[in-house]
């Protein structure tokens, strides 16, 4: 019979005359793979399938040397396509069963991130309430500056008036002792001078407070600004994941689809 002489010559072909794949039979329960390793399932598969390409292309070979040739090739075209048929069947389930298990881990990771975030929430509320109460506090004491500067307002303008006071006495204690109205004049320009360099300095460093303000305030609006956007970043990241998952499984589902009707159009054509 073609078929057989074909898979005696597949297996003398083959090194060690093996067939390269566990046989259907005796031992093949000792041999399968374990229900949830896909990875030794797959590679059973792909090997099946490279067994079968294999012994269709020696069936091919050995047609030519016989009489009836075309009737030789289509039978060993059928017996190719029984086993493809059966290795996509299972093909097809194993995918199935790999489907399901990818969500299920899919679904116990989420689990287990929302399982971790609602142990995290109090620590995080924690936090939140003492970043809040740090803020007020803040709040708070720079309102009680400000207000305290209010106050001693009136008390440094009156300091201000007793040192304008205390200036004019001084020169007329200097007009007393002798020094010149050039001398006053030079003393209290000199005088001047270092009060504009104070007056000066005092304004600089209120200019630096105000900047270093800003910059405290637009680094933190920054800061909020990019936890927004990387909020929003993994949002569509995880969109995109969930269209393309959703595409690959419509695909895979036309795939098996039109495998079924091809299967069914070689089964419904006549022999030759």
């Amino acid at each position: 019979m073609i078929v057989a002489a074909s898979d005696a010559a597949a297996d003398a072909a083959l090194p060690g005359g093996a067939s390269g794949v566990p046989a259907k039979g005796k031992d093949a329960d000792s041999q399968a793979p374990a229900a949830n390793d896909f990875d030794a399932r797959q590679k059973a598969l792909d090997a099946r399938t490279a067994e079968n390409n294999y012994r269709y292309a020696v069936a091919q070979h050995n047609c030519y040397s016989k009489f009836f040739v075309n009737h030789c090739l289509n039978s060993a075209r059928d017996d190719m396509r029984v086993v493809a048929a059966d290795i996509r069947k299972e093909q097809l389930a194993l995918d199935d069963e790999k489907r399901v298990e990818h969500a299920r881990q899919r679904d116990e990771q989420a689990a287990i991130k929302r399982a971790q975030n609602e142990a995290d929430a109090p620590a995080r509320a924690a936090q939140d309430a003492r970043n809040a109460q740090a803020y007020d506090e803040k709040q708070r004491q720079h309102q009680l500056n400000q207000a305290q500067r209010e106050a001693e307002a009136p008390q440094r303008a009156a300091n201000e008036k007793a040192f304008q006071q205390k200036q004019q006495q001084h020169a007329i204690d200097q007009a007393q002792r002798g020094i010149s109205p050039s001398q006053a004049a030079a003393n209290q320009k000199a005088y001047d001078a270092k009060q504009a360099e104070f007056q000066r300095k005092l304004d600089e460093a209120h200019r630096q407070a105000a900047q270093k303000a800003q910059e405290r305030a637009e680094k933190q609006q920054r800061f909020e600004q990019k936890q927004s956007d990387a909020a929003q970043h993994q949002a569509d990241v995880e969109a995109r994941q969930k269209q393309a998952a959703e595409k690959a499984k419509q695909k895979q589902e036309e795939q098996a689809k039109q495998q079924q009707q091809l299967d069914q159009q070689q089964k419904q054509q006549p022999q030759q």
